[in-house]
């Protein structure tokens, strides 16, 4: 099986009422291209950071009641889990892709490099493009581009992230539901893999490089 990219259909399970109903359409659909995305990336971030990558998609087990309003894929080095590390992303929300280097609240390690960011945030101001986007909160689809948002505003939430307990901090792109590169798998996993390269700084600030 090839990756052939994401569809009107694969962000149309989102208007699908249930849990179990919405799941099965997430496990149907849009798991079978996140293994492949999987496969995929997971030799070149390898590469990329140095570490042995492993990936995890997400599975939603939680969940008893409220179907997922967002699904993804996710790499990190530990092969237990992402939660718990700096970490990349894809993933679908309603109406975006999202291509992420994510910190969520669950990392321990979040603090220090809160601090690490803190230290070098004119250089990771000036090292992200203007078009790329901030969010800080992974369970919300919103987010802010890096044109917007001045040293200051990215000092307070790097601050945030290194002492406040509930802080997350996200870096990459959204790429609109209806833009034709979702459906240009080749353009597509370019665009992620150049995403990647473009946040790998950030990343590698936590492993001293």
């Amino acid at each position: 099986m090839e990756f052939e990219g994401f569809s009107a259909k694969d962000f149309d399970i989102f208007k699908i009422d249930g849990l179990e109903e919405r799941m099965e359409a997430i496990k149907g659909q849009v798991r079978p291209k996140f293994e492949l995305l999987g496969q995929h990336f997971t030799p070149l971030l390898t590469v990329k950071t140095g570490q042995e990558m492993f990936y995890h998609i997400a599975k939603h087990a939680r969940r008893t009641v409220n179907p997922p309003k967002d699904t993804w894929i996710a790499w990190s080095d530990n092969k237990r889990g992402y939660k718990m590390v700096p970490h990349f992303q894809v993933g679908l929300w309603p109406t975006h892709l999202f291509v992420w280097f994510a910190i969520i609240y669950e990392a321990p390690s979040k603090g220090i490099l809160g601090t690490k960011f803190l230290e070098n945030v004119q250089k990771i101001k000036q090292m992200i493009p203007e078009d790329f986007v901030w969010s800080f909160d992974h369970t919300k689809p919103e987010s802010y581009p890096n044109r917007v948002l001045s040293e200051e505003d990215l000092s307070h939430a790097f601050a945030n992230l290194a002492n406040k307990r509930k802080s997350e901090i996200l870096c990459g792109i959204t790429i609109d539901r209806e833009d034709p590169i979702l459906q240009e798998p080749a353009h597509l996993l370019n665009k992620i893999e150049e995403t990647f390269q473009i946040v790998l700084p950030l990343y590698t600030m936590d492993h001293g490089k």
